[in-house]
């Protein structure tokens, strides 16, 4: 047996081994399971977004643009960072102040049942997409370190097992002190890959002088147009504070407070981690170069196993510890979005606690074999986590006037706002080019999506009469 096949086997076991033990809290009941009983200290929030961000698009998805583009490529987990700053500055403290769960259930509380059920329906769908990357890198991974045991899709097969497995022990207790494990792995594994790897080469200035064109690709601020890494702030701000994984995470704080300082403590864990995997991208670049850019996936992985086997066994482990961090919260927020925003809401709203958490499992089980199968379907991994993420660009919409300009709200704006949300990112990629004749003119999706739903909602201020209620509990503790 590989030194390698030891190391992930060993990190494996861990992983199931906090899940049994803090299976006997989670059992307590739904809120126990999928809030961890909302008593999340700031360090466990940290560790629960960090684990959540950096993940498949964030490590071996940001190699695999780097591997093409360069050093620009890191600012993707820059963007994440950022998300995760005002998401803590602006609603983190609110959301958890407010006593919501969902932003479905959000929106009817102060808006009405539609803009529930289309926000319910439009996150779980982001959720699947997610959840498809990090089985998708998964595969990436365990196929490059064990090529004789496991294939891309057996990979992916085995990813599955653990993430799904994983989440319906523990819920969002097992991730979040996983998360500390995986964390800690996963700054220790990039770090000394990132430093072997160059050495190995001969240094910075060796490695500069081998890439083709080397001026483009080591300038953070060349590779990529401005507006595409302004749009992947945008987005990834958006994100963070609508989708259902950072909501998840501040609504299982302690407290208002609590919630605040453990995204801002987040936001600096996740900042550099991009552009340490970048790096690796431009190894990968220097010593594969054979690699076709539709296959780049393959890129830090392979430079990871070309150290020696305790250090790539442990870097490999810290790679997918980054999708096992990020799966398990998404799969447990996709979970938690159709059992409590679908299932209590509409078909069984008199369900007991102990029925209710094992609906929660049930569904939870059935999402990840259905995003087992959109990752045998997916594109490249960062374009298609932009492309879900930007979905979320209603929702925050939405929010953000909810909070901050209560009097322009009326009782249909979630639902319109919502609809044509998703309908503008259908139209923004269908086949036939649809909206050929707009895209000149915005770029990148996530700038389309806010103008229009800023310009929907506001018609729709103007056309109903039925303002929303008040917001009730906007105090932090």
């Amino acid at each position: 047996m590989s030194i390698q096949l030891i190391i992930v086997c060993l990190y494996i076991a861990m992983l199931f081994g906090i899940s049994f033990w803090v299976k006997r809290r989670a059992d307590k009941g739904a809120t126990e399971y999928l809030f961890a009983g909302r008593k999340l200290s700031s360090t466990l929030i940290a560790v629960n977004i960090t684990g959540l961000a950096v993940g498949a698009a964030s490590t071996v998805g940001v190699a695999e643009r780097a591997f093409s583009i360069g050093m620009a490529a890191g600012w993707y987990n820059a963007a994440w960072a950022a998300g995760s700053v005002v998401m803590g500055l602006a609603a983190a403290g609110k959301l958890r102040a407010m006593q919501v769960s969902t932003i479905p259930e959000f929106f009817e509380k102060y808006y009405d049942i539609k803009g529930r059920v289309i926000s319910a329906v439009g996150l779980v769908i982001i959720m699947c997409v997610i959840t498809a990357l990090q089985y998708l890198a998964g595969g990436a991974i365990l196929s490059s370190l064990l090529p004789d045991i496991f294939s891309f899709q057996g990979g992916m097969l085995m990813s599955a097992v653990v993430f799904i497995g994983i989440t319906l022990i523990g819920g969002l207790w097992s991730s979040g002190l996983a998360n500390i494990v995986s964390v800690t792995l996963i700054y220790l594994g990039i770090l000394y890959s990132c430093v072997s790897s160059v050495s190995n080469i001969g240094g910075w200035d060796v490695l500069v002088s081998k890439l083709p064109d080397a001026a483009t690709m080591v300038d953070p601020l060349a590779g990529i147009p401005l507006v595409v890494i302004i749009s992947w702030f945008v987005v990834m701000i958006t994100q963070a504070i609508t989708a259902q994984g950072p909501v998840q995470i501040a609504c299982g704080a302690k407290d208002a407070k609590t919630a605040r300082n453990g995204f801002l403590l987040g936001g600096l864990l996740i900042l550099p981690v991009g552009f340490l995997c970048a790096v690796l991208g431009l190894v990968a670049k220097v010593m594969y170069p054979e690699i076709p850019v539709e296959k780049a996936a393959i890129a830090m992985p392979k430079v990871v196993m070309g150290l020696n086997p305790i250090a790539s066994g442990l870097t490999l482990a810290a790679l997918w510890a980054a999708d096992v961090s990020t799966a398990c919260t998404i799969l447990l927020g996709a979970g938690t979005l159709f059992s409590q925003d679908i299932y209590k809401r509409f078909i069984n709203p008199d369900v007991s606690d102990e029925k209710f958490l094992k609906i929660s499992r049930l569904t939870i089980f059935l999402i990840g074999l259905i995003t087992l199968w959109f990752a045998f379907n997916a594109a490249g991994i960062l374009k298609t986590m932009i492309a879900g993420l930007s979905m979320t660009t209603a929702l925050t919409c939405i929010f953000f006037f909810t909070v901050f300009a209560p009097g322009i709200c009326r009782k249909s704006s979630a639902f319109w706002t919502t609809l044509v949300g998703i309908i503008g990112i259908v139209l923004w990629f269908m086949p036939g080019d649809p909206l050929a004749f707009v895209k000149p003119i915005f770029k990148e999706v996530v700038y389309f999506e806010w103008v229009v739903c800023i310009a929907v909602f506001l018609l729709v201020s103007v056309i109903d009469k039925n303002k929303i209620k008040e917001l009730d509990v906007v105090e932090e503790d």
